[in-house]
């Protein structure tokens, strides 16, 4: 390895480490990183920090004035060449006289899609793209998603105790995991566009899923019931007013329940689809027309079951007590059919286990080629 890649190495590690701190803030757009380096210093340094700000060359660019002539500019996704809610990031790197723009990735936006690059180059400017690109499209996968596939990232996550348990073989679940965990789940939920949950785990625990103290962003609330039975009494329908709520309906749901629950200020969102695999999918498309980039799935088993024999999991937090419940009839948080052979287990990538309070802590990706 020479010199001059370590160093190019250092600059954009320290590009992705600036990106990174504007997760929940930014979506549905990507997290962008950005920093500018002359004659060996480090003058210029940006990050979009929220949706519809200036981008992260911009930022940085702004702090290295004039410096920036003659520099070398190293970006965690290709600058845009589009006017979108702000002008194109190429044209003013051209503009500051850069050098050299080092680039992570490209970005598969359509109306960026190497765009951005061929601009750069034709103003003479050199660019090398590839620089610690898997790190970029692990930082920035959720995008990544919604841009390809058209869905959000799906995070999973749950409560459990050492032996498996959600909940009591009588239903009770409050509380199994410790005030920390709690407080890392309302961490969680600040960043994501929705949180989602089955009619039981609604009718069961009566949550109100939004997040204390608040977060950088105000999750829609979604409950998939078939048959819009959502009591008008439950938290979530009596806070409507004040946190989105949206009721995932069947078609065939009763005409009286969807204008008792619209009445009351949920949105009834029919889903099409013969069984409730079917409407999970059509949920999850309608959801990425919406440009939701992250969604929380809180349970419970059933629905966490459907979405694993879909292969739709992309990410886990588990919480784990050191309690036991015991109970044959108890339930354990990942229904569905599940896999034959333990060799089908889903893994996750480089998981992350740490104490939380009391509990054990454990999240991480679902290894790429077996999540869909």
């Amino acid at each position: 390895m020479n010199d001059e890649f370590e160093f190019d190495a250092v600059h954009m590690a320290r590009a992705l480490e600036l990106a990174a701190q504007g997760q929940g803030l930014v979506e549905p757009n990507p997290m962008v990183g950005c920093t500018i380096v002359r004659d060996g210093e480090t003058v210029g340094e940006g990050f979009h920090r929220r949706y519809g700000g200036p981008h992260a060359e911009i930022e940085a660019l702004q702090v290295a004035g004039k410096r920036a002539a003659g520099a070398t500019a190293y970006v965690t996704l290709e600058p845009c060449c589009h006017h979108g809610k702000t002008p194109p990031c190429s044209e003013a790197l051209i503009a500051a006289g850069l050098r050299r723009v080092v680039v992570a990735q490209r970005d598969p936006f359509p109306q960026v899609d190497g765009g951005g690059i061929q601009a750069l180059e034709a103003a003479g400017i050199d660019v090398d793209v590839g620089l610690q690109e898997e790190l970029a499209r692990e930082l920035n996968a959720p995008y990544l998603k919604l841009v390809g596939r058209g869905r959000p990232w799906v995070i999973a996550k749950w409560a459990m105790t050492l032996d498996g348990k959600l909940a009591t073989h009588a239903g009770d679940s409050r509380w199994i995991s410790c005030e920390a965990s709690r407080a890392a789940v309302h961490r969680l939920r600040g960043r994501v566009d929705a949180i989602v949950v089955g009619r039981g785990t609604a009718e069961a625990d009566d949550p109100l899923l939004t997040v204390r103290p608040p977060g950088a962003r105000t999750p829609a609330r979604i409950v998939l019931d078939s048959r819009g039975s959502l009591a008008a009494e439950s938290q979530l329908v009596r806070t409507a007013g004040d946190a989105p709520v949206i009721v995932a309906v069947a078609d065939s749901a009763p005409g009286d329940a969807r204008d008792k629950l619209a009445a009351a200020g949920c949105e009834v969102l029919a889903c099409a689809g013969a069984s409730h695999a079917e409407r999970l999918e059509a949920l999850l498309d309608e959801l990425g027309r919406r440009r939701m980039t992250n969604v929380l799935v809180e349970g419970g088993s059933t629905l966490l079951g459907a979405l694993f024999d879909a292969g739709a999991i992309d990410e886990v937090h588990a919480f784990i007590a050191p309690k036991l419940a015991g109970g044959q009839g108890a339930p354990s948080p990942v229904g569905g059919q599940g896999v034959d052979l333990m060799a089908q287990a889903v893994s996750l990538i480089r998981p992350v286990i740490e104490l939380s309070g009391d509990d054990v802590y454990i999240h991480g990706r679902i290894a790429r080629q077996q999540a869909r």
